[in-house]
């Protein structure tokens, strides 16, 4: 039986129609955009995690109904692994070495570039530039302040 709310089914339904009306309205979402209606959910899957839920690699390969999608909705909130701030906060005091809560810039691109799923330089960029980081004139950033940014999503505030 389903763990979801009403809100959340509707939330999941409201997504769901807007990528069906993008589809031509035939009551089903073609399986490659699984992974974008996840993130428009506010969801974050790996390109593994949507393959696994049955995700595709390719355009009309499968497609899914609203009650196919729910399942995999439901399973992926429970898949949601978060790490504290506490969490961030120790794997990169392995990089400051000095122990005074900086990390080089550039290492901190290196490490964020290399661990986890890949992103691209492009994206790191965004990432700095979301977060609004400044580098001290040593070219070290306070990894803090970057990790409650990051953690806080890109809605803080709470708008959407």
């Amino acid at each position: 039986m389903s763990q979801l709310t009403k809100d959340e089914i509707e939330e999941v339904r409201e997504v769901f129609d807007l990528f069906d009306f993008w589809d031509g309205r035939d009551g089903d979402v073609d399986a490659y955009k699984v992974g974008d209606l996840l993130r428009c959910l506010g969801m974050n899957p790996t390109e593994a995690q949507i393959h696994k839920h049955g995700g595709t690699k390719k355009m009309g390969e499968k497609s899914y109904k609203l009650e196919e999608i729910l399942p995999i909705y439901e399973e992926m909130s429970l898949e949601k692994d978060k790490g504290t701030n506490a969490d961030f906060m120790e794997a990169f005091k392995t990089f400051d070495r000095e122990g005074q809560g900086f990390i080089s810039s550039a290492e901190m691109r290196n490490v964020l570039k290399s661990l986890g799923e890949k992103i691209t330089d492009a994206q790191m960029t965004e990432i700095i530039q979301f977060c609004d980081i400044r580098e001290d004139i040593d070219g070290n950033i306070k990894y803090e302040e970057f990790i409650k940014r990051v953690m806080s999503g890109p809605f803080p505030d709470g708008e959407k």
